[in-house]
């Protein structure tokens, strides 16, 4: 198993996504005698799981079923333990593309963090790309390393703990693109030139507060980046009812009910939009945005390297 190279049967020791729905899912590593409760009843991972073909139906002891599905970096973003705050698929989707990212890239990036955005840019990246990546502290350090092993994806990515502020990336002009997500990145803005390639390259910071990202595009300016912009992503979820309105009074119904031949005694025109003109409402679909959306998770800086 591995997150850029996707297999179609469950393997001993591998990772798989636990579906339960769309709002229920978590992920499970895959060992031979070992069992996974859910609210369905027991996952025999020797029985149920090993040999199976991912995105099976997996019948629980309680009679309830659950999917099984091939990881992927969405899915892990929406399920993977968190040790920090992390990003999700909407700044993800445009940090990529921004960062004109591509199978061969080679990309430098502090934090590590939990890892959400390292698997999406491992997998963008990949085959004959790589991953350079600093973390500040040791642990989290050491259980990225261990996750991206795990993951079949070690080979594609370099973890260094350190501070990136002082020491930098640990590699020189070789990157094509850098992402920094640190309290600090215009401490990182002079190592950010230093590791990218010498004919140019793409940066990109995320901060949470405007005063960061003020501070940041003044270091950018001072070491010669240019087309600096900064975006902020807002995502904003709509859900679908049925929404019942009154119709307007345009004129006696019982008029409009013989010009167009009506037979309200007929049973089988019970439900039609006709019987719904009769009652004075009409209903349709409708798509609604929640009552609560999320207003802010940062502010994404973008510069080129001339």
């Amino acid at each position: 198993m591995s997150f850029v190279e996707y297999g179609d049967t469950i393997k001993d020791g591998d990772t798989a996504i636990v579906f339960l729905g769309h709002e229920s899912m978590f992920p499970v590593k895959v060992q031979h005698g070992t069992v996974t409760q859910t609210k369905y009843g027991v996952i025999r991972h020797s029985t149920d799981l090993i040999g199976k073909k991912y995105g099976s139906k997996v019948t629980c002891s309680k009679g309830g079923w659950v999917f099984i599905l091939h990881p992927t970096p969405e899915l892990w973003t929406m399920n993977l333990p968190h040790r920090t705050q992390i990003l999700y698929s909407t700044d993800i989707s445009i940090i990529t593309m921004m960062l004109e990212l591509k199978p061969g890239s080679i990309v430098c990036e502090s934090g590590t963090g939990s890892g959400s955005l390292s698997h999406a840019l491992i997998r963008t990246v990949a085959p004959t790309g790589h991953l350079y990546t600093v973390e500040f502290h040791q642990q989290r350090a050491e259980k990225a390393q261990e996750e991206f092993r795990e993951h079949g994806v070690e080979h594609l990515v370099t973890v260094t703990n350190q501070d990136v502020c002082k020491n930098g990336f640990g590699v020189s002009n070789i990157a094509d693109a850098v992402f920094l997500d640190i309290p600090s990145p215009w401490e990182a803005i002079g190592h950010a030139k230093s590791a990218l390639k010498a004919e140019g390259g793409r940066i990109c910071s995320f901060s949470p507060c405007i005063e960061q990202v003020q501070r940041t595009c003044l270091a950018m300016e001072e070491y010669g980046f240019t087309e600096i912009n900064t975006l902020e992503i807002l995502l904003r979820v709509y859900n679908v009812r049925t929404i019942s309105l009154q119709i307007p009074d345009l004129g006696k119904a019982s008029e409009d009910n013989s010009s167009t031949g009506f037979d309200s005694s007929n049973p089988s025109l019970e439900g039609s939009p006709c019987a719904n003109l009769q009652q004075g409402t009409v209903q349709f679909k409708s798509g609604v945005p929640l009552r609560e959306v999320v207003g802010h998770t940062g502010y994404l800086t973008f510069a080129t390297k001339s």
